[in-house]
């Protein structure tokens, strides 16, 4: 695993070997190992390394071909290197290395842009090919990996992160409206946007060529789903099937020159992983998890105990407190480029930071939710039908008034119900787009409105949604559960978890795998109708019932957490001071952004118990963060 970066620009000065060091040093915790720079007008490529595949120096990157005319950044890993590492010799190719990414360049040589099909792994590459005097910028299907790219129509710059881009002078650092709108929306910033004009994220199964001529983007993998294809299989060759495909992307993901483990949360996912895993290996394998002392509602580590005692792992706990969490809120936030409002990051930091002590690659179970339905919202989408059966006039009259004045709170149980039954009600509408919009919108529209002073905003996100559900319907025959999950997969998946878990683990030089994520699995899982999943109200049927036989009888029907922050009870005690701090009266009316009577009002609500409005206030805290960090020249 690896940060890498560059720039190419035709046009013009400005690529230096001081300028790629400039960028190279912002990534150096992603990749402490060794530093490579190629400059070469017009362009300039920078690579940090984390050594997990030979680990001696001709691993080192930027990589070239045997004459000198392509040359390679890499970042991830492919799994299925070995075997194309065979065929290329068998055609002649010489190769210096035993590393995958040499195995690019090859391929690169034989079969120009058309063999990305042939990579299994999760992998941002750029590749300059002098000959053609074209820059290749690739990003692995399901965006595990990310890529972050500046265009102003003459000067392509790429990194792993935006904060290596901005370290070129030649960048300005410019809010986007649009990506503020949908960062209050969603809690981050849905690619291709960021907050900077003119940077963008290059999206999942995408790459961009740049040249003399400018920049093209192309798609060259989307999730095709086929739906009806498999009904005459039963139940029982399903699970042969997706048993022997995650048994085969577990395997694939232990190849390693350097300690591996796993982290553990004590939910279904990870639990799977790490039993695959145990099966496939001849030592225990080392397990990770995080619990909280004075907290016990958002406690797992008695699960995760017992899948760890299950498998006879060498098992780590980290048992937190507010205290823990206080000391690594800098580190968390002074790390993200641009807002992203996820608390579970700093778990997830905490977690790979000392899961980092004992190995260098870490197996997860994420993404396991978003194609087998794991999240209550798809048991929303289940039962959205019956109460839209209920008179209008009894839910608007009766059901929602009562439901609504009760108080909620994430840090008590019935208080928690409440808030979901809340969140339920306040999405649902008769429209498929309207309820995925709604069960997933953080500040509403009308309180956004409210909320910012200088910005004209539209549906911008809906209308997205509302796009895309029409478009994508048809191809799901019907089945809503399944079109769930595909946007999930295409939006929040690689938007919020991929590189929440991406951003937490390479801040501590840590590689995290995703074995749920092989390509191979989310295609099947796609042939699966939306009814294998989620069943009643059980999430995640058929995943459940092909592992049963490795999972501890308790966790057969455990309803999810994973790695979550109690922020609502600690904003009104521990870390009220972020409260005080960062939505101060002065603060916010001098910046001129926000409405501040909007923000005393949530305040308000959530100190007095009244309504739990954490996730709007810790949303709110952590742009404050970011604009500080990189906008106050303009405050």
């Amino acid at each position: 695993m690896c940060g890498i970066c560059g720039k190419l620009n035709f046009h013009g000065t400005g690529i230096t070997e001081e300028l790629i060091r400039k960028m190279t040093s912002s990534l150096s915790y992603r990749g402490p190992d060794h530093e490579g720079i190629f400059v070469s007008p017009p362009v300039g490529l920078g690579h940090r390394r984390l050594s997990i595949i030979d680990l001696s120096p001709s691993g080192h990157q930027p990589m070239k071909n045997e004459d000198g005319s392509i040359f390679l950044v890499f970042n991830g890993e492919i799994y299925d290197f070995e075997e194309i590492r065979a065929d290329l010799k068998e055609k002649g190719h010489r190769l210096s290395s035993r590393t995958d990414s040499e195995t690019i360049i090859h391929l690169y040589e034989d079969e120009g842009t058309d063999f990305l099909d042939r990579l299994n792994g999760m992998f941002a590459f750029a590749l300059w090919d002098s000959t053609r005097q074209e820059l290749w910028l690739v990003r692995d299907r399901l965006g595990i990996k990310p890529l972050y790219y500046y265009w102003d129509g003459s000067r392509l710059i790429f990194a792993s992160e935006i904060k290596a881009i901005l370290a070129d002078p030649d960048v300005p650092r410019e809010m986007d409206w649009k990506a503020l709108d949908l960062y209050l929306t969603l809690n981050y910033i849905p690619a291709p946007w960021t907050i900077f004009k003119n940077i963008r994220k290059l999206c999942p199964g995408e790459y961009l060529i740049g040249d003399k001529e400018g920049i093209s983007i192309r798609s060259y993998w989307d999730i095709e789903p086929q739906i009806g294809v498999l009904e005459k299989i039963n139940f029982n060759e399903h699970k042969k099937q997706l048993y022997e495909k995650m048994e085969g992307a577990v395997r694939r993901r232990l190849i390693s020159d350097v300690p591996l483990g796993a982290f553990l949360s004590g939910g279904i996912d990870s639990s799977i992983i790490v039993a695959l895993m145990a099966r496939n290996s001849n030592n225990p394998i080392k397990t990770f998890s995080i619990g909280y002392k004075d907290l016990p509602l958002f406690d797992e580590t008695r699960y995760a105990r017992e899948v760890a005692e299950f498998n006879n792992t060498d098992h780590q706990e980290f048992k937190l407190d507010s205290q823990d969490i206080l000391d690594a809120f800098p580190a968390v936030l002074e790390n993200l480029d641009e807002p992203f409002a996820d608390s579970s990051a700093v778990p997830t930091y905490i977690v790979s930071r000392e899961t980092r002590s004992h190995v260098t690659v870490a197996l997860s179970g994420d993404g396991g939710d978003e194609l087998f339905a794991g999240y209550r919202m798809y048991q929303g989408e289940l039962w959205a039908k019956y109460y839209n059966a209920i008179p209008a006039f009894v839910r608007k009259r009766f059901i929602e008034p009562v439901i609504n004045v009760l108080p909620d709170a994430r840090d008590k149980a019935v208080p928690e119900q409440i808030r979901r039954i809340k969140k339920f009600i306040r999405g649902m509408s008769s429209s498929f787009a309207e309820r995925y919009y709604g069960w997933r919108e953080i500040f509403p529209h009308a309180m956004r409105r409210q909320l910012l002073n200088k910005a004209q905003l539209d549906f911008q996100h809906l209308d997205f949604i509302r796009d895309m559900a029409q478009k994508e319907l048809s191809r799901f025959s019907e089945d809503t559960i399944n079109l769930m999950l595909y946007m999930d997969v295409r939006g929040l998946l690689h938007g919020d978890m991929l590189a929440k878990v991406d951003r937490m683990s390479m801040l501590n030089s840590l590689e995290v795998r995703v074995p749920f994520l092989d390509h191979t699995v989310a295609e099947y899982a796609f042939q699966l109708e939306g009814n294998l999943k989620l069943k009643g109200k059980t999430g995640k049927y058929i995943l459940i019932e092909t592992f049963k036989h490795l999972l501890p009888p308790s966790l057969h029907k455990r309803s999810k957490r994973g790695f979550e922050m109690p922020i609502a009870a600690w904003l009104r005690n521990d870390l009220k001071f972020l409260i005080d701090e960062y939505l101060a009266e002065d603060r916010i009316k001098r910046q001129g952004i926000f409405n501040f009577e909007v923000i005393n009002n949530l305040k308000e609500r959530h100190l007095k118990g009244r309504q739990d409005t954490s996730w709007l206030l810790w949303n709110l805290i952590v742009f404050q963060y970011w604009y500080r960090t990189y906008m106050s020249h303009i405050s």
